[in-house]
């Protein structure tokens, strides 16, 4: 972790010792053309009395280079920017490292009690797994990532390509912080990207009337006609009068039908050029994976690279953003221009009704992807995870949670070799038990989405997953905390029943209810699970389901975590330990409390 800090801190530097050179520039080259127009007024002052030629000679000696100037300025305001950024990620990235993830989007609007385990692992808001991870700089991206999360994969081969793309992407953190920088230096807004994403709906009105279609030709030909006649002597000038009334008629006729095909496509010009701008990164990359070879396959469609595409699209707006200045009237009276630009829009929307939308699911893969990448280069420590041929399997050694402090992270192992098979954790309050639930879960979810996982080794079956860790009460569904439970446990039982493979973690079933119910209840439930041929993880306080090992010595097995007390004070090892918990702490917390046992 050391040597990742060190390339963070490196890079933070360098790029600062950039800012400064470019903004040392930025002066400089302000200066120069503040001097330039000075220089200017100047001359002009001294030269008034001779003619507008010299005037005017003297005017470009001062102009020309103002102008060459502007465009180095604006060239170098880009940089810098572009540097910035990259600055403030590397930041930003040091602040994760020690486990602030504010700077980045934790997603909270992804987050769904009903999920089969998002809510219980943590996986969205502040201090979520998401925002520990997410580094996407589209929207697609981001809802790309999440979807990614919620639905991990559960095909071994589909789990060892990504961890392939993964690896590749991992080894070369510039490619990530470019596309980072490119992204995020001009974002759009989350209506640009629906209106990008909506490109294709809608008919074309110009593209299939064959009278606008002529009229392009007929107009600016009427044009040449009046004007060469006048000049030929052969047509008077009142004619052309009448003529340029017909034409303002002609050109404006169908404003408001142009002014809707803008509407679709105002202010998306940001958002364009930043897409174009990653969709080219995309494009120039090489890559040796094979999923992201098709991402990036995906970008071409025989003809023309989408880059290249957006840019066209962008100068078709752009000419529609002037049709109400000066030359874009005088032009549109003389060949339709404003007609023209629609058609070329309706054009290109009907060229690429479904391009738009294989672009944008490429952008999104790639996005998300860079983000694991990223993920991964940033816990060098962690390891790939092997994925189990059979059901059901699950093997590690020294499984950490990645969201808590590596200085204070107390590590243990799993096992579950066959099915069924469940571990029940017993142990006492604050012992463990539910970080225990958590890491196994969120280092499982970290192995199906094909990153590493925090652990020495992991070796899993990619079974979907579902836990019950958070289970709560619901006022306006009019719902108990009981109730809730039940729901979540038929919804497993169901899921087993159609012949579903699940891997179960719960903690403290049955907590809603009384104590003889609860006991009752959990091993009827237990021995339901098994005899469905399940696996998983079970966490209790309840001492009596560590009875359940003799009964089912092949397919159970206790482990606790204990509540050590020593001299009259209580300690925590956090560590798992074989058999049924021995200490429980309620008791002696309370007595500590000065409350009456």
């Amino acid at each position: 972790m050391e040597e990742i800090i060190r390339f963070y801190k490196q890079q933070s530097e360098a790029l600062q010792t950039e800012i400064n050179a470019l903004s040392r520039r930025i002066h400089l080259v302000g200066t120069i053309r503040l001097l330039l127009v000075i220089g200017a007024a100047i001359a002009i002052y001294l030269f008034r009395e001779q003619s507008w030629t010299v005037l005017t000679g003297i005017a470009l000696v001062f102009i020309v280079p103002f102008a060459a100037l502007m465009h180095v300025h604006n060239r170098l305001f880009w940089k810098r920017s572009y540097a910035e950024t990259k600055q403030q990620l590397c930041q930003s990235e040091l602040k994760g490292i020690d486990y602030d993830f504010s700077d980045f989007d934790g997603a909270a609007d992804e987050t769904d009690a009903e999920h089969s385990f998002s809510l219980d692992l943590d996986l969205f808001g502040d201090r979520s797994l998401f925002q520990s991870m997410n580094r996407t700089v589209t929207l697609g991206g981001r809802k790309r990532l999440a979807a990614w999360l919620k639905s991990p994969l559960d095909q071994k081969d589909a789990i060892l390509r990504r961890q392939t793309a993964v690896r590749e992407l991992a080894a070369h953190p510039e490619r990530f912080q470019h596309f980072y920088a490119l992204g995020k230096m001009k974002q759009g807004k989350t209506e640009d990207y629906r209106n990008l994403a909506r490109l294709s709906e809608g008919t074309a009105f110009f593209l299939n009337s064959n009278v606008w279609r002529a009229l392009l030709w007929i107009v600016p030909a009427g044009w040449i006609v009046l004007i060469g006649g006048n000049l030929m002597g052969w047509i008077a000038e009142s004619w052309i009068g009448l003529y340029l009334v017909v034409a303002l008629a002609i050109a404006y006729a169908r404003a408001g039908q142009v002014a809707k095909l803008y509407a679709q496509v105002d202010k998306i010009d940001i958002i364009l050029s930043t897409y174009s701008d990653l969709l080219r990164t995309l494009e120039d990359e090489h890559f040796e994976a094979a999923e992201l070879q098709a991402i990036r396959q995906k970008l071409w469609n025989g003809e023309r690279k989408a880059s290249d595409s957006l840019k066209t699209l962008s100068r078709h707006i752009g000419a529609l953003n002037q049709r109400f200045s000066l030359a874009g009237l005088i032009l549109n009276i003389l060949y339709l221009r404003d007609t023209r630009q629609a058609i070329a829009l309706e054009q290109w929307k009907q060229r690429h009704r479904e391009d738009t939308t294989r672009w944008l699911d490429a952008l999104a893969d790639a996005d998300a992807y860079y983000s694991l990448g990223n993920f991964a280069f940033n816990h060098p420590d962690y390891t790939y995870p092997v994925i189990a041929e059979h059901y059901f399997q699950m093997q590690g050694k020294a499984l950490g949670h990645p969201l808590l402090r590596r200085d204070v992270c107390v590590k243990n192992d799993v096992e579950i070799p066959t099915c069924p098979w469940f571990l029940i954790i017993t142990g006492a309050n604050m012992a463990g038990k539910s970080t225990y639930l958590r890491t196994v879960g969120v280092n499982y979810l970290l192995a199906c989405i094909g990153v590493p996982v925090c652990a020495d080794s992991l070796t899993v079956y990619p079974a979907h997953l579902v836990t019950s860790l958070r289970t709560s009460d619901s006022l306006a569904g009019n719902e108990s905390y009981f109730f809730a439970e039940l729901k979540r446990l038929k919804m497993i039982i169901d899921r087993l029943q159609s012949g579903e493979r699940l891997f179960i973690i719960l903690d403290e079933i049955l907590k809603g209810t009384n104590s003889a119910d609860k006991q009752r209840g959990s091993l009827a439930l237990m021995k339901q699970l098994i005899a469905l041929q399940s696996c998983g993880i079970i966490a209790t306080h309840d001492l009596v389901l560590g009875t359940l090992e003799g009964e089912f010595p092949n397919r159970i097995r206790n482990y606790r975590f204990e509540a050590d007390i020593h001299d009259n004070e209580l300690t925590f090892s956090y560590r798992l330990r074989e058999g049924v918990a021995q200490n429980m702490n309620a008791c002696f917390l309370m007595r500590k409390m000065g409350i009456t046992v």
